[in-house]
């Protein structure tokens, strides 16, 4: 079941591609955090797959939490009159590069692995 978060990132972007649907300014601040949020779970789970850890109902309760999270904080963050959206990216911007790290060495191993079998 990996094959669904891509496919809907795919839609998504071909559907963005495609509409000529303008989101407005003030949501701006939003709309960064909740694609942040939604790719820093997308790479979550593609690092789970890749551990064999992968978990459906985790990866999708994860999406939206994120999202909301993300999105609430951002809110409240504009209402105090203080940038709270950029704890939000600060904390998905350093989680998708470790998870972005770790897939790396996983790919690497992996990679190096069947290489040495190859040779063998």
């Amino acid at each position: 079941m990996m094959w669904l978060p891509l496919l809907g990132l795919v839609i998504g972007i071909l559907l963005g591609l495609l509409t000529d649907w303008r989101i407005p300014s003030e949501y701006a601040n939003y709309l960064s955090i909740a694609v942040l949020a939604a790719f820093d779970t997308l790479i979550g789970g593609i690092r789970a797959h890749l551990q064999n850890i992968y978990d459906e109902h985790v990866f999708v309760s994860g999406f939206f939490f994120n999202i909301i999270l993300a999105t609430s904080l951002a809110f409240l963050g504009v209402h105090l009159g203080v940038d709270l959206y950029l704890a939000a990216v600060f904390a998905f911007g350093v989680r998708l590069f470790q998870n972005i790290a770790v897939i790396r060495r996983i790919l690497l191993t992996k990679w190096l692995e069947s290489r040495q079998k190859n040779r063998l």
